[in-house]
């Protein structure tokens, strides 16, 4: 079935466009011999806007990388002055992927060994009812359940493991600077006592 002019151009705009910048860059350091930029990425647009469906495209990132090299390839090959150490380069050079480089999963490692630190630290129902509603993906039901406790006690616990969690991510582990903590204690005092007033 084919796509509706409509839905291409918003599918086009959504999922191709913001990726844009970074073919250029990419394929700036390519051997692109004679080749504009522009044109093999107005060339790759239009191969793109042209398919029939694109249910079958999983990545939009990779596979608008793999039009655009496909459309220099194609190039190089009807060129007359292109060396064949040119075109032998172009073809073995690999889209970048989308995985994440080595400095990115290093910095990952340490925020999750930093928030695991903090989940350790945690009162320990916080924490179990933390570990099994976020890391476990239970229910608040089936945690109520596992633990044999109601699920509004849940509920409790799973919002104080929260605001534990964000106050130590905030203040980077340690406690809040005094000034902060006055106000915020003086402020849940307020609270209080104007729940108390209303009921």
């Amino acid at each position: 079935m084919t796509m509706p002019s409509h839905d291409r151009t918003q599918w086009l705009a959504r999922r191709i466009l913001p990726h844009e910048g970074e073919l250029r860059t990419w394929l700036s350091r390519r051997p692109l011999v004679g080749l504009d930029i522009d044109d093999v990425i107005q060339e790759s647009y239009a191969i793109l806007a042209g398919l029939g469906c694109v249910g079958h495209i999983r990545n939009p990132r990779t596979y608008l990388f793999e039009v655009a090299k496909s459309v220099v390839l194609m190039a190089l090959r009807r060129s007359q002055v292109v060396s064949f150490s040119a075109l032998t380069d172009m073809e073995s050079l690999e889209v970048p992927c989308d995985a994440p480089g080595p400095d990115a999963i290093a910095a990952g490692r340490q925020e999750l060994e930093r928030i695991a630190t903090f989940i350790a630290t945690l009162p320990p129902k916080c924490r179990e009812v933390f570990t099994l509603r976020k890391v476990h993906e239970l229910s608040q039901r089936e945690v109520a359940h596992r633990m044999g406790i109601s699920e509004s006690t849940v509920e409790k616990h799973m919002g104080k493991a929260l605001r534990l969690l964000a106050n130590a991510i905030t203040y980077g582990g340690n406690s809040p600077i005094p000034a902060s903590k006055a106000c915020e204690d003086e402020r849940a005092r307020t609270e209080t006592s104007g729940i108390r007033l209303r009921n």
